[in-house]
């Protein structure tokens, strides 16, 4: 048998994908936070970087939780930053919704890179365990008919 690559590493379940994703996020927006009171660039680099990285650690079974997860992330943290401070995502009179709306807007090319590199990652990861898979299989029926 060949190394395993990197499509086949990831072993952390769902439920600790999501927390960590969830713990990042928030610090990196934290940071971001300290260092502008908008949110910038920082946070957009690594927004794409942990969805990258959720889905490189997540366990095979679990695949469809962080399938849905960063557009989650990033919604839940423009939730919390337009019901407490609205102007680092949008002008500081808008409204709950109109916030939430803007900081969508204006950070949706992260959110798009981030989730199509995101599914991209789980689409390799599926098509090379099939692959390793269907090896195996194949590797165990000839052993079987030689013996």
């Amino acid at each position: 048998m060949s190394q395993r690559t990197i499509w086949e590493e990831g072993r952390e379940s769902g439920r600790h994908v999501v927390a960590l994703g969830s713990a990042t996020s928030l610090t990196v927006t934290f940071v971001d936070l300290l260092i502008d009171d908008q949110i910038g660039l920082l946070f957009d680099f690594t927004f794409v970087a942990i969805a990258v990285t959720l889905a490189l650690i997540v366990r095979p079974s679990d695949f469809f939780v962080v399938g849905v997860l960063p557009p989650l992330i990033m919604l839940g943290i423009f939730i919390l930053l337009a019901a407490t401070q609205p102007g680092s995502i949008a002008d500081a009179d808008d409204g709950f919704v109109q916030a939430v709306v803007s900081g969508l807007g204006h950070h949706a090319i992260s959110l798009f890179i981030g989730y199509a590199l995101c599914l991209g990652s789980l689409l390799m990861r599926r098509r090379v365990l099939r692959q390793r898979s269907e090896t195996r299989d194949e590797v165990e029926r000839e052993r079987a008919l030689a013996s």
